[in-house]
């Protein structure tokens, strides 16, 4: 690991010392504000994060009544292309590979040298995490500057939810590669699915300064009220989703972690530093 700089420093001590959800909340209250202040705000986002907004269903800022109607954009239609073929995987988001590969015995890399389980990832479900102990993992960081619409890998049928309370670490490079099991220790909503491939869940992780995370058959799941793991059971219901179609979006920026069993082959070039688009082809499972 690097050595961290002097702002990174002070920054892991202020993260473990900030009030995590009331700076959210705060944030939440400002990106939903409507009136002057929004359009300014939006310029000085694109230009410092670099936003393509030629990608974006309505490139003019002006179209954008709130920060969070621009930060959860629409593309246009067409142009993320989703990975052709019932036995492959396509990529669930924008945004830069932090990890990806086998997982050893229950456990998942984090970073070099750090590792969490799948069984805390998952809220402690032992029947759940028993099906991906041997399992392959790929988690993926989106950044500021990209599409924060979450869409299907595969045609899939949901089966259960489950939101974890926890912190709301950043989630930026340094911060995972510096603090213990980041991704098991912020909130989290775990989406259990039955697919053609076999078990998957796609677990999207919050983190400071993301104000919600909302799903497309639930609404906004994050910030609930309370303390308590919260399930949902879909089992009796059939909510199915298709290959491509939205499940879900972030309201600001964060990780999705996607396990799979260990039938799933990730590509090539699906590892730490490489930037993926959604839809694409991520990986591959027999027929």
């Amino acid at each position: 690991m690097a050595e961290l700089t002097r702002k990174q420093k002070f920054l892991k001590a202020l993260f473990y010392a900030i009030p995590h959800h009331a700076v959210s909340r705060v944030v939440y209250f400002v990106t939903r504000l409507r009136g002057p202040q929004v359009k300014p705000m939006i310029t000085w986002f694109v230009e410092k994060y670099g936003v393509d907004m030629n990608d974006a269903a309505q490139s003019e800022i002006d179209y954008y009544q709130t920060f969070n109607e621009f930060f959860t954009r629409a593309l246009k239609d067409g142009i993320r292309p989703v990975a052709a073929g019932d036995n492959t995987l396509a990529c669930p988001c924008d945004g830069i590979v932090s990890q990806a590969g086998a997982i050893r015995a229950g456990d998942i890399l984090q970073a070099k040298g750090r590792t969490y389980s799948v069984l805390e990832l998952l809220g402690g479900d032992t029947d759940m995490a028993a099906q991906f102990a041997d399992g392959r993992f790929a988690t993926i960081y989106l950044s500021p500057r990209d599409y924060h619409r979450l869409h299907m890998p595969l045609d899939a049928n949901l089966i259960r939810m489950i939101h974890v309370p926890g912190r709301l670490f950043s989630v930026a490079e340094w911060t995972v590669e510096e603090i213990p099991r980041l991704f098991a220790r912020n909130e989290r909503l775990v989406c259990y699915f039955e697919t053609s491939a076999g078990p998957m869940v796609m677990v999207l992780v919050g983190a400071i300064n993301v104000s919600a995370i909302e799903t497309v058959w639930s609404g906004q799941v994050i910030p609930p009220r309370g303390k308590k793991i919260s399930e949902f059971d879909y089992s009796h219901t059939r909510k199915e989703i298709s290959k491509g179609d939205e499940m879900g979006r972030f309201n600001m920026g964060s990780t999705v972690i996607l396990l799979t069993g260990d039938n799933v082959e990730w590509l090539a070039n699906i590892t730490a530093g490489e930037p993926v688009q959604m839809g694409q082809q991520i990986g591959h499972f027999p027929n």
